[in-house]
């Protein structure tokens, strides 16, 4: 397992800015550079476009977990985390971004595997989950309560989450690194498919209920951000779960949606859905949290066979978030016996410089 030391930056002031959808026909549009055409379109022929495609209650053909059957949606077909960016214009900043980021590492890291102890598992709860206390000992004024329920009631301090007893926690429970926990309250059937993720989780030994760090809750029917200014279970303010690459769906044959990934040093600054920066840089050339970055079109994957493919071809259409603070190119999935160690290997042969990023947004820094 490898430790990512979290740096986070605690924020006061909130603000209030709207997502930056761009087009390349825009003032703020990028323009050419290297691996692009003209138009600032990284894969190849054609003008870039940003358009956001999808509905917000529409989700005929989001990502599931699991993913096949009678899954919960993961988010809407308009949401960030489903959108196909291979047409996305280029940032012009590109080149900088991902140079910074290969100064401490230059090849890609699965960040998962089938070790249990090694990747960011998560649980699927019925709807009849009991509530049980968590106190948030260090961000509680950037925490979700939830709602009070037998046996639990919420203050300033303690939320009311549907954490079972045996929740897995990310390391195991003897663990000393981020510690995850991550349960997805699933009943599809009456529309409640509901996030609870916390971080730095201790189980209570003497009661039902744990403590964390902090805890965000996501409700996967909306398109709705944390506040801005937010941290979340993840540094950049993000939910952790939609980006994990799922063992469930590549054995499907396809991931639907971008994947988290780590970087070594980020800016003072975020680009939606990101809400939180965990940096006190000015650096321009650091990758904000929420950056978003796609494989190049021109980078040959031909040669690449089983899991690895599948993910590879995720990464060319909808591409990796910058979601925390770690070791630069480390993609997180969830822990599962199916994974082939071997096969994931292949990932580690890709270099960052196959990647470019996409512009997805204007950079908040305050």
């Amino acid at each position: 397992m490898t430790s990512h030391a979290r740096r986070r930056v605690h924020r006061f002031g909130i603000v209030m800015a709207s997502v930056l959808l761009l087009s390349c026909g825009s003032a703020l549009s990028p323009g050419g550079g290297s691996g692009g055409n003209g138009n600032g379109n990284g894969g190849g022929g054609g003008n870039c476009s940003n358009a956001v495609v999808g509905s917000s209650t529409d989700f005929s053909t989001s990502p599931t977990i699991p993913a096949s059957g009678s899954g919960c949606p993961v988010f809407p077909t308009d949401n960030p985390w489903n959108a196909d960016v291979s047409n996305y214009c280029r940032d012009p900043n590109s080149d900088q971004y991902v140079a910074s980021i290969n100064q401490n590492k230059q090849y890609l890291h699965p960040d998962f595997g089938s070790n249990p102890s090694y990747g960011i598992p998560y649980v699927v709860v019925p709807a009849a989950q009991a509530l049980v206390p968590v106190i948030f000992n260090q961000y509680p004024d950037q925490s979700d309560p939830g709602t009070s329920g037998t046996g639990c009631t919420t203050t300033v301090t303690t939320g009311c989450y549907p954490f079972p007893a045996d929740a897995p926690v990310e390391g195991g429970s003897s663990s000393t690194g981020d510690r995850h926990v991550l349960t997805l309250l699933a009943d599809p059937t009456h529309n409640n498919c509901t996030l609870y993720e916390v971080w730095e989780a201790v189980k209570d030994t003497n009661g039902p209920g744990w403590s964390a760090a902090n805890g965000a809750i996501f409700n996967f029917y909306s398109d709705k951000l944390r506040t801005d200014g937010w941290t979340s279970a993840d540094a950049a303010g993000l939910p952790i779960l939609p980006g994990l690459v799922r063992y469930d769906e590549v054995a499907a044959g396809e991931i639907k949606h971008a994947l988290r990934f780590t970087v070594s040093e980020t800016q003072k600054g975020y680009v939606h859905p990101a809400t939180h920066f965990a940096s006190n840089s000015n650096n321009a050339n650091l990758p904000p949290m929420g950056l978003r970055l796609r494989m190049k079109a021109s980078y040959d994957i031909s040669s690449y066979t089983g899991q690895s493919l599948v993910i590879l071809k995720a990464l060319k259409k909808y591409g990796m978030i910058v979601a925390d603070n770690g070791s630069s190119w480390f993609i997180t999935g969830a822990p599962d016996p199916g994974w082939n160690d071997t096969d994931l290997d292949q990932l580690k042969g890709v270099p960052g410089t196959a990647f470019e990023v996409v512009k997805t947004g204007a950079i908040q820094t305050q």
